[in-house]
């Protein structure tokens, strides 16, 4: 963490920083996103949508954010 109280992470292969305590919900939405229609790994890892509210970004962290597009 840095003196600032922000992290850096990066999110689809960019460099990005945050604030400390981003929950990955807040992340979404800071981007635009709407939580509930995304699928986000962190890590490598699949997060279950239903948590993304609970689980803070953490310094360091590699984020995969895929949002769902309807269409015909």
């Amino acid at each position: 963490m840095h003196t600032d109280h922000s992290l850096s992470i990066q999110v689809n292969g960019e460099p990005r920083r945050v604030r400390a305590g981003t929950s990955l919900a807040d992340l979404a939405a800071d981007l635009g996103l709407a939580p509930e229609k995304v699928a986000v790994e962190r890590n490598l890892s699949v997060v279950p949508r239903s948590t993304l509210a609970q689980v803070l970004v953490e310094d360091g962290d590699e984020i995969e954010i895929v949002h769902f597009v309807g269409g015909g």
